[in-house]
């Protein structure tokens, strides 16, 4: 078992993974920026070391000085969190090179994975349905191969960064005319994000749902995986708001999406916590999008929803501490079965009045949401400053209701008891977005802002 972990994140997930290492045993250490010098992870841990200022280049994403804090408080482990350098195929081989355990994937599970181009090829081979598209690179927008190619798909289509994410080095694209400004465009903002202009194109499915699939494996070869969540709110291709199950699926191609991710995490020998991420047709047509190769953000509400071998209580990040030290998983996905429903929202320091721009600062006077079924993940408290360096998300609100309606209302009971003062924050927005109509009819696919929100705003 590790003795000592050293978590290489900040913020909620940072107090998520110091809580559940604690209730295994495991001695844990905080590192932290100049700036972060007072955030709740520090203070949580048994030991705390500060790794550089508060730029991220220099403190959060520097390999040295993270494994420089490793060696002088002695962790075996480390624990990357979300983010930051999680699915780093580089900061995973040097962990193993340090003789330090990575919580997480092997390198190449995360070096698969992460070329978007190479795992349509893998989840293909897996077979795993995917999105048709051109498998290749493209190289030359003046290609005239490239627009017969294209055209075969037929519009619309849509740019991804091969090595992206976020929504960054996307584009929608509608004709032939605006393919080549737009493949352009897309390579250069690829170039900028992730130091690679390598894009693809591949069939613009409209209206889509976003479903993801929660996968455990262990280093022995179980493979398990969870109920869906319904991941279609979003804001420039970032979630806003989950939920498990989704509302549209029934039992049947729940097993068919859940087997789906099982067989990809099996052809690349994939081991760890894991995420299997699919877009949905209005037909119940999934197609393979991506795989995110570490804890995700909304994995409480699998946790939540998760009734496993009759009881609750699933804790993913526990079960990822014990896959890296070798432990076997002690339940199969037969064993899972779902326990009402439950829904998470994301919120942010940022003022959805003005284009939601982040709202860092002070926080004056907080009331946390309680009451059953109700959990908040956060590292706020009264006086703490956010930052200006980092991601705006402060705070996770899930709930678990016995069904769908129940979740509504109790989600929308915990945000009005939710006050956080002297900061901007997405509150209200979420509150707009689950009294909407359609989000209560479930009636949600990713275009669902720009047709019911966004003009309110």
């Amino acid at each position: 078992m590790i003795k000592k972990l050293l978590i290489a994140n900040r913020g909620e997930i940072a107090v998520r993974v110091i809580r559940a290492a604690k209730e295994l045993g495991i001695k844990t250490v905080a590192i932290y920026s100049e700036v972060d010098k007072d955030c709740l992870h520090t203070i949580l841990a048994d030991e705390k070391i500060c790794i550089g200022p508060g730029p991220a280049t220099e403190s959060y994403l520097s390999i040295p000085n993270i494994i420089s804090a490793c060696e002088a408080t002695g962790a075996d482990a480390i624990h990357p969190g979300y983010g930051f350098l999680s699915e780093n195929t580089y900061f995973a081989e040097v962990c193993e090179a340090c003789n330090i355990t990575f919580v997480g994937p092997s390198k190449e599970s995360i070096e698969k994975m992460g070329d978007k181009i190479e795992a349509k090829r893998i989840a293909k081979k897996a077979g795993v349905p995917v999105v048709p598209g051109i498998e290749e690179e493209i190289k030359d927008p003046d290609d005239p191969e490239l627009i017969k190619e294209v055209k075969k798909i037929g519009f619309p289509v849509i740019i991804k960064a091969a090595l992206g994410g976020g929504g960054k080095g996307m584009r929608i694209v509608n004709s032939e005319e605006s393919l080549k400004i737009a493949l352009l465009t897309a390579m250069e903002e690829s170039k900028k994000a992730f130091g690679s202009d390598k894009v693809y194109i591949e069939k613009y499915i409209e209206e889509p749902k976003h479903i993801e699939i929660q996968i455990l494996a262990d280093k022995k070869g179980n493979i398990v995986y969870f109920p869906e969540r319904d991941c279609s709110i979003q804001r420039r291709h970032q979630k806003l708001i989950e939920e498990s199950p989704c509302p549209m699926i029934d039992e049947k191609l729940r097993k068919k999406i859940g087997r789906a991710a099982a067989k990809l995490a099996e052809e690349i020998n994939y081991y760890s916590a894991g995420t299997v991420e699919f877009i949905m047709d209005k037909k119940g047509n999934f197609y393979f999008m991506e795989m995110n190769t570490r804890i995700q953000v909304e994995h409480p509400v699998t946790e939540l929803v998760s009734v496993v071998k009759g009881k609750r209580g699933l804790d993913l990040v526990k079960e990822q501490i014990l896959i890296a030290s070798g432990e076997k998983i002690k339940f199969s996905s037969e064993d899972i079965a779902i326990g009402g429903h439950s829904i998470e929202c994301r919120i942010n320091a940022e003022d959805p009045d003005k284009d939601f721009l982040p709202s860092p600062g002070k926080i004056e006077n907080l009331i946390l949401p309680g009451g059953n079924g109700v959990r908040i993940d956060t590292h706020i408290y009264s006086g703490y400053t956010i930052p200006t360096f980092y991601d705006s998300l402060i705070a996770k609100l899930i709930v678990i209701g016995s069904n769908r309606q129940e979740a509504i209302r109790k989600m929308l009971r915990a945000l009005d008891e939710f006050k956080i003062s002297g900061i901007k924050t997405t509150i209200p927005f979420h509150k707009k977005v689950l009294q909407t109509q359609a989000f209560m009819e479930g009636d949600v696919y990713t275009n669902f802002l720009q047709k019911y929100i966004y003009e309110q705003i």
